[in-house]
């Protein structure tokens, strides 16, 4: 089934690694690129399922396929709540499978893509001082800049001139982008912008 598997995805330009069972798995396993998880649910020792749990526990977010021969309604209820992207019965149609691999291949290049992104706004955070954060999350929360004076006990003209600052260290040039910044953070649960960083100038 794995030598079929590894066939089919190279006909298309896919390169497919395969492993025997769950540990050699987690042996093997380094991210590089957008990578979708093809599991079967039966394996020796540690099952698909299970693997798929304890790999999410820990954090691992790549989209999984699961194909097997024993589907059951509380097996599929069980791999989607824990996130699968699919649950396929044996035997199923080559096309279909590449489909659907193809398509969690695109959505996982996208979120490498967010998760990059993030990761750039992030270390620019890091170059604010403790001043442009303070502005930047009250900026968030919709102070205006005569309030956000009031605040913090500081003038107007201040307060647009630690914005500027931030704004060209963040590398935005309006407002809503500025806003986009720090609410998408915030919603993806990573560093507050209003956490102060080690400098105070």
């Amino acid at each position: 089934m794995r030598d079929s598997l590894r066939w089919l995805l190279k006909t298309v330009g896919l390169r497919a690694l395969t492993y025997a069972s769950a540990e050699e798995f987690a042996r093997g396993y380094a991210e590089d690129g957008p990578t979708c998880l093809v599991l079967d649910v039966r394996m020796p020792g540690t099952g698909g399922l299970d693997l798929f749990e304890d790999l999410s526990a820990r954090g691992l977010e790549i989209p999984v396929l699961f194909i097997t021969a024993h589907a059951d309604v509380p097996m599929a209820v069980r791999a989607m709540k824990s996130g699968a992207a699919e649950f396929l019965e044996k035997p199923f149609n080559g096309q279909v499978l590449l489909e659907k691999i193809q398509r969690a291949l695109r959505d996982d290049g996208a979120r490498l893509e967010r998760r990059s992104a993030t990761e750039a706004v992030r270390a620019r955070l890091g170059s604010l001082t403790t001043k442009e954060c303070e502005v930047l999350a009250m900026i968030r929360d919709g102070r205006p800049n005569k309030e956000i004076a009031r605040l913090l006990e500081i003038t107007p003209r201040a307060v647009e001139l630690r914005r500027a600052s931030l704004m060209r260290k963040l590398g935005v040039g309006s407002l809503p982008d500025l806003l986009r910044i720090a609410i998408g953070l915030e919603a993806a649960s990573e560093s507050r912008p209003a956490d102060p960083p080690s400098r105070s100038a």
